[in-house]
């Protein structure tokens, strides 16, 4: 089928649903566009705080829509989180969930129901543009100089622009659907996990020539003066520069919102900002005084505003739901010496929040989260709980698409918070996990907030410090209207709360499920 033809056969599907449902008088099919930011924390931006840096588009979403206090994502790690968000289901349920390797297959298998696939069923075009990080291909791994699949066209995306795994890791290569654009066949990719020579250059053997110094891990394969996490050769043709992915996500967002602005879409705009390395473009280099994660984020900032203004110029912003989020809490240094603590200064990253990426604390999952609908969502402010994980339900409520009883089996439909309709109601509990382990979680329920460590030591609460275990019980509580920050474990003081909450907790994950 041509791309006209399936252009026409999406409008045709989308006026035939809204033909048939409009007696209901609910069915609505804006345009959808969620920003999901990287390692984002909820004092990173001004409209939630930020002092020492400002983030003017941001805020204007924010002030043009609905800033929640408690919006969350549900793992203090990327992988999980996006996992979550697009299925709908707690990352630690599945297989693989974790931080994902290099050469990982695609974790979310051909057939799993996700957000992208409920709205192409609604008649939406779909996309993904920016950081994936959920694996490629079969059983074996990608085959980084063939076809890429099973990826995210097998799930419900019709066309995908991506950094495959996470910038810290290799290889440094764009995929376009289910291929890495710009390949030189007599210069093949290899990627793989053990030095491909003994002369390979690396962050350890070549430390002199890094333009980024590393501070752990992040010692392998050189590529534009910075050392990564795994190795690989060849595909020197393809490979980008750090400091142009935002440049690249906006150009190629833009193209896709020009070409479907007669149809309805949704772009998952997915964020490198502001996770390591950071190395934002030149011309947002020394724009702050936080050194280049505080510029990593007034770039990020300005990628909302060149979507924000696309919108504006196509006269779409009045039918477009757009979404801003974060996949996890902020971490200053997360492997590499760029100055971000040092240079921190009297900026808190998570806020009056404790932890943050890696930790089940607050400030590891609250995130900034916002929602605007001009027109529709009428701006204030929202103490009502939701999460990423709620998108797909919510999405499927609000386009009138069945969700099947084994699939997005933890998200709820939240849609009259996320649009601010009076006395609508969030979720009233929220299961938060650290990476793909079973064994770290945080429970919040209402005001209460219950954490389980199976080891011994966790990672510290205090971001602002470089990342250290410490040791730990296996519960904690904490009353989170009394003491949001979480440093008062109150456990021994109300023992039925925490029995309560550890039955809860049990329940959720033996169940298999939480959505009703």
């Amino acid at each position: 089928m041509t791309t006209s033809a399936r252009h026409s056969l999406r409008v045709f599907a989308a006026t035939l649903a809204l033909l048939c449902l409009a007696p209901t008088g609910y069915a609505e099919t804006p345009n959808v566009i969620v920003i999901m930011a990287d390692d984002l924390g909820y004092g990173d931006v001004s409209c939630y705080g930020a002092t020492e840096l400002s983030t003017p588009n941001i805020d204007q979403l924010a002030a043009e829509g609905l800033r929640f206090t408690s919006g969350y994502c549900s793992a203090s790690t990327c992988t999980p989180t996006r996992y979550s968000m697009l299925t709908g289901t707690y990352a630690f349920r599945g297989q693989r969930t974790g931080i994902a390797p290099p050469n990982a297959p695609a974790i979310i298998q051909p057939g799993t129901e996700t957000v992208a696939s409920i709205l192409q069923g609604a008649g939406y075009a779909t996309a993904v543009i920016g950081k994936w990080h959920l694996g490629l291909g079969g059983p074996s791994g990608p085959d980084w100089n063939g076809e890429l699949k099973p990826g995210p066209l097998e799930i419900g995306f019709d066309t995908c622009f991506l950094l495959p795994t996470t910038n810290d890791r290799v290889p440094q290569v764009y995929v376009h659907d289910h291929h890495v654009p710009n390949l030189d066949p007599a210069d093949p990719l290899w990627v793989g996990n053990k030095k491909p020579s003994p002369d390979h250059p690396t962050g350890i053997t070549h430390r002199d020539t890094l333009k980024m110094d590393w501070s752990h891990g992040h010692n392998s394969t050189i590529h534009n003066g910075i050392s990564r996490i795994g190795f690989y050769t060849g595909g020197h043709a393809a490979r980008f520069r750090d400091e142009d992915l935002a440049d690249k996500w906006v150009e190629k967002s833009t193209e896709f919102i020009e070409q479907h602005q007669d149809e309805p879409f949704f772009l998952f705009f997915s964020s490198h900002d502001i996770h390591v390395p950071r190395i934002p473009h030149e011309r947002f280099q020394g724009k702050t005084s936080l050194g280049f994660r505080g510029d990593a984020i007034v770039e990020l900032d300005w990628c909302v505003g060149e979507l924000m203004n696309t919108l504006d110029r196509l006269k779409l912003a009045e039918n477009t739901l757009v979404v801003f989020c974060s996949d996890n809490g902020p971490v200053l240094d997360d492997g590499y010496k760029d100055g971000a603590i040092e240079k921190n200064g009297q900026h808190r990253a998570a806020g009056p929040y404790s932890g943050g990426k890696y930790s089940v604390y607050e400030g590891g999952t609250r995130t900034p989260f916002i929602t605007r609908w001009k027109g529709r969502i009428a701006p204030g402010i929202s103490d009502e709980m939701v999460c990423t994980i709620d998108l797909a339900a919510s999405l499927a409520a609000l386009t009138e698409q069945p969700l099947p009883d084994d699939a997005c089996l933890d998200s709820f439909n939240v849609l009259g918070a996320l649009l601010g309709e009076p006395d609508a109601e969030g979720r009233d509990h929220l299961v938060q996990q650290d990476n793909g382990s079973r064994g770290t979680f945080g429970l919040r329920s209402g005001s209460w907030k219950l954490h389980h460590y199976k080891r011994k030591s966790a990672r510290n609460v205090v971001v602002e410090q470089p990342l250290a275990n410490s040791k730990v019980s296996e519960y904690l509580l904490f009353d989170l209207e009394k003491d949001p920050a979480e440093k008062n474990n109150v456990i021994k003081q109300h023992p039925q709360i925490a029995a309560s909450l550890k039955q809860q907790l049990s329940k959720i994950i033996d169940d298999g499920r939480s959505r009703p």
